[in-house]
């Protein structure tokens, strides 16, 4: 019996979905990585219950924060994207999280700007705050550990491990630790156009960024030399990847799992003697009238292909593939 709900949802179920494909079903992803994390910084004495934890998010990392710091008696304050919804504000507000949003933008490198640059004011001004760095400490990598050990426990073979970038944390970590116990591990990041991690800054999507899974500014967490493969994913594909997990398998889950779902079907073609196993980092419930009110739009995924690039110049809406080869990080990186 769990003695909170933090580590109840923290670990994820694993579905096999068809032959070859398995899909790592997370109610909240980032629970296990925060609590994880907190209870590291705990046992270390960097904080002490009563302390208060800062961080900015733009979404669930902000959820995850407040459960953890609910779970170990610590005060939390998210400096929130424009994106955090009504139903999060809420959730923090009874959780006892103190919430400070940032006003509308339709840029999301003024909106991660802002978000940072008033955390940065925050700690001037309170010292002994605690700036958790979801995007630059490696502490968030140790949660984890035990979803690499329940992926290889479950699922058989070579495994070609699919999820968005982010923060660079969860398929990051995940694949550090799978290769531990299965070294041919594959790594297969996925990107929306417009994030700098991967170099497709230059490229702009009409709809909107998948923000989550991308970023305007440098992330510290992200190793670029554990990926081999990087697929970029057009809002309009990623809707399409959403929509068709749902009515398919009955797996209602966030955008970025729409575009993960896409290149990990790609994924499981091209090799078909490994297994896809792709992230699902949250449900879709923010997502109901951006997207699955929207599932007439939607196209079948079967007409959708990746254009095959050898270059981030040649990225292009609304899906490119690129072998990564675990190069170092692009240039705009320096």
């Amino acid at each position: 019996m769990h003695d909170h709900v933090a580590s109840a949802i923290a670990r994820p179920d694993l579905i096999s979905l068809e032959d070859g494909l398995v899909c790592v079903r997370f109610e909240t992803m980032k629970v296990v990585s925060a609590l994880a994390a907190v209870e590291d910084l705990l046992a270390r004495g960097v904080v002490r219950p009563g302390d208060t934890l800062v961080d900015s998010s733009s979404g669930i990392y902000a959820y995850a924060l407040a459960l953890a710091c609910h779970r170990f008696g610590l005060r939390c304050l998210i400096i929130g994207s424009t994106t955090v919804d009504a139903v999060l504000r809420a959730q923090l507000a009874v959780l006892g999280a103190e919430l400070e949003q940032m006003p509308p933008s339709q840029n999301l490198k003024l909106d991660q700007d802002r978000r940072v640059r008033r955390v940065r004011e925050i700690l001037d001004e309170h010292p002994e705050y605690h700036w958790m760095r979801q995007y630059h400490d490696d502490v968030h990598y140790l949660g984890y550990r035990v979803v690499a050990e329940q992926i290889a426990a479950e699922v058989g073979g070579g495994v070609s491990l699919v999820g968005g970038v982010g923060s660079g944390a969860s398929t990051g970590a995940l694949a550090t630790y799978l290769r531990q116990l299965r070294p041919d591990t594959e790594l297969v990041g996925v990107q929306p156009f417009g994030s700098i991690t991967f170099g497709s800054e230059h490229v702009v999507d009409p709809e909107i960024i998948i923000a989550g899974i991308g970023s305007s500014i440098v992330f510290g967490n992200v190793a670029h030399e554990l990926y081999d493969v990087v697929h970029w994913c057009s809002f309009d594909s990623a809707l399409a990847g959403s929509v068709d997990l749902l009515r398919r398998h009955a797996v209602f889950a966030g955008l970025s799992t729409g575009a993960g779902y896409l290149a990990a079907r790609w994924e499981r073609e091209l090799n078909p003697h490994r297994t896809a196993v792709f992230v699902a980092a949250d449900t879709g419930h923010r997502y109901a009238e951006s997207v699955f009110a929207r599932h007439r739009e939607a196209a079948a995924v079967e007409t959708l292909a990746p254009q095959q690039v050898s270059s981030t110049d040649e990225l292009a809406l609304p899906w490119c593939r690129m072998e990564w080869k675990r190069a170092p990080a692009p240039a705009t990186h320096a």
